[in-house]
């Protein structure tokens, strides 16, 4: 696969998504970024704003197996990953593999889950395998999570632990729909002879590792490499910030802007793919100070703030 024609599946898998979920352009760009970085995905907002239909809707589109884990205070880690089991009839322990044994696995609202729940997903992130009484199981490829959780103000949530948000390349929040957009969903209710909109699979023999790839083959200039490292180690300056970007967070920005790049049609890397992805790469991963935090300040104002401090390299024309 060529980057014109990945260009064009991700086009095309942008357009099935947004036929069933309404939701603007660039929130989709943005999970399709998470995707081709080969990346997982965490998605904050409200309920009730579609982020569910959204996760079924990119499976579905990349023709994908597909598992939903609803988080609850009482979930254990045993039902994420599975456990053994007696069988009578062999006198036997066999493996029941949980939920987490798919492509896509939506972790829906997973800060409701306690941090030892939650932390059950670290090593199907991290490593995409599982160990349970101690046997090790690969996951399936492609394996990414697309998580979502409500805001840390409401009622009955968990913050997610430091070293989990860490393994998200991507934070974004999906946002209520325009007036137009909530006028088309009560269109769509008005008739419930009329079966909800469904994305179908864009292409049979799609493969998302293909897809990735394309990615791998970006140019990245070095002077661009020396930008995002630049533009992570910033944040660990900055005195409103208790704790930086990781080195794991600036590999996250380098790969999300190059999957980036491929989305925009380009087989190299500019600026502008680099500063379209920095927010939702960068601000989950920080931790501000006491201080800043009273004060009213926001993560995305640090990331802001560092943005402008880092001088944008001069590119040479391709």
């Amino acid at each position: 696969m060529n980057r014109t024609e990945a260009t064009r599946i991700v086009e095309q898998i942008q357009n099935v998504v947004s036929e069933a979920v309404i939701t603007d352009d660039e929130f989709l760009r943005t999970i399709l970024t998470g995707v081709l970085a080969d990346g997982h995905v965490l998605i904050e907002d409200v309920p009730g704003t579609g982020k569910t239909l959204t996760a079924r809707s990119l499976a579905s589109a990349l023709g994908l197996s597909f598992n939903r884990i609803q988080f609850t205070p009482d979930l254990l880690p045993g039902d994420i990953t599975g456990s053994h089991i007696y069988n009578e009839n062999v006198g036997e322990f066999e493996f029941n593999s949980g939920p987490i044994f798919a492509n896509v696995v939506l972790a829906d609202e997973i800060n409701r889950a306690p941090p030892k729940t939650q932390a059950a997903l670290l090593e199907a992130m991290g490593e995409k395998q599982v160990t349970v009484d101690d046997e090790t199981r690969q996951l399936p490829e492609p394996f990414f999570v697309i998580a979502t959780q409500n805001p840390i103000e409401q009622e009955g949530t968990f913050p997610l632990p430091e070293a989990q948000r860490d393994r998200f390349t991507i934070k974004t929040e999906m946002g209520y729909p325009t007036r137009d957009g909530e006028l088309e969903l009560i269109d769509r209710r008005a008739d419930r002879t009329t079966s909800a909109p469904k994305a179908e699979r864009v292409v049979a023999d799609l493969s998302v590792t293909a897809l990735r790839d394309v990615v791998e083959q970006v140019e990245v200039a070095t002077e661009l490499r020396e930008y995002i490292v630049d533009l992570g180690r910033a944040t660990r300056e900055d005195s409103q910030v208790a704790v930086g970007v990781s080195p794991r967070g600036i590999q996250r920005l380098f790969e999300a802007a190059r999957a980036r790049a491929v989305i925009d049609g380009r087989e190299y890397l500019v600026p502008d793919d680099v500063r379209a992805v920095v927010h939702p790469v960068f601000d989950h991963r920080i931790v501000l100070t006491s201080e800043a935090s009273i004060s009213g300040h926001s993560k995305a104002q640090v990331v802001t703030e560092v943005c402008s401090s880092v001088e944008v390299p001069a590119m040479p024309k391709q």
